[in-house]
Parts: C-alpha cells; sequence; structure tokens
C-alpha cells in the first residue's frame, strides 16, 4: 500500500474513528478491520463490500484523523482487486 498511495497503513491508529462514518448497510468490514486485513495481506479484502461501496468511497475523505488518505487507500485496493481479476462487474451501490 505504501508503493500505490504513499501511505504506511501501519500508521493506522486503530482509533475506531472511522467506525461512525460507516454505516452498518454499507459493509461487511468495518474500515478498522479492513485495515487489519491490508496488514495481514488477507485477499478477502479485495472483495469486500465495504471496499466496492461507493457512499463509503465518497465519505471517505473525512474518515480518518491520522491523515492518511482513505479514498487513495481505497482506490488502491480496487485497483489491485481488478489487477488480480477478483473486481466485481458492477459497484456494489
Amino acid at each position: 500500500m505504501l508503493a500505490a498511495t504513499g501511505y504506511d497503513v501501519r500508521r493506522c491508529g486503530r482509533c475506531s474513528f472511522c467506525v461512525k462514518h460507516v454505516r452498518p448497510d454499507e459493509e461487511d468490514l468495518s474500515l478498522e478491520m479492513l485495515m487489519q486485513m491490508i496488514l495481514e495481506n488477507d485477499e478477502e479484502v479485495l472483495t469486500s463490500k465495504t471496499l466496492w461501496s461507493d457512499r463509503v468511497l465518497k465519505r471517505a475523505r473525512s474518515m480518518c484523523i491520522s491523515t492518511m488518505d482513505m479514498p487513495a487507500i481505497l482506490l488502491a485496493l480496487r485497483e489491485e482487486a481488478r489487477q488480480r481479476g477478483v473486481a466485481p462487474t458492477a459497484g456494489a451501490d
């Protein structure tokens, strides 16, 4: 993720600030869990409803108080999914 976005996801403070910005019906993973899965190289993150939610992406700018660029991270993950051929054919929304 660092190479793709310039952001080191290990900096995620696990503060849970991002959790209150996403409605449960828009996600299958919390953003906090999504960040943990990135660190664990868990490929399930690439097909998660959270990653492909356009509503989550639109609100992502205000989701992180650790100054990480959440939209850039989400878009980089989407691109990785496309390159691996695991992207959904249509958006989650």
